[in-house]
């Protein structure tokens, strides 16, 4: 392959049109743009969802709910999770979560499902657990410990 040797692919690059140089070019008169109307003229440009002037869908379809602007949203962790990962004495703490890859980091709050089974002891610290979670840690031997940050 040398410089002078190389060009584009068969078919990559096409002429420019050239619109309303004459009737013999078949662009000429309208240039394509058809007879009249909003877009036949310069300068046309639609704004999004507009839909003509006719009162648009989005403004039709009448408004549902509301956005809770106080709701807290957990990342969960299962206890099979928890059982796959770890290894029996440790302590899982949110950072170490996060470092394993079972939670995503930043101020995100982490809560313990218990879904799964867990055999091993484990000290798990974690911003909230639901009732299984915690009745399966404790079964095991392990500990539950509220963190709050």
């Amino acid at each position: 392959m040398e410089l002078h040797n190389l060009h584009p692919a068969p078919g990559a690059k096409r002429p420019r049109k050239r619109v309303g140089r004459g009737p013999g070019s078949g662009n000429g008169k309208t240039a394509g743009r058809g007879h009249k109307g909003q877009k036949s003229r310069s300068g046309y440009s639609r704004r999004y969802g507009f839909e003509g002037g006719q009162m648009p869908l989005v403004r039709r379809i009448p408004k549902r709910g509301f956005t809770n602007i106080f709701r807290v949203e957990f990342q969960v962790v299962n206890l099979r999770d928890l059982e796959r990962v770890f290894s029996d004495g440790d302590t899982v703490a949110p950072e170490v979560l996060v470092e394993k890859g079972l939670a995503r980091g930043g101020k995100r709050l982490i809560k313990v499902l218990g879904d799964g089974d867990l055999t091993i002891k484990l000290n798990v610290q974690a911003h909230k657990f639901s009732g299984s979670a915690r009745a399966g840690i404790e079964k095991a031997g392990g500990s539950c410990e509220v963190v709050t940050s």
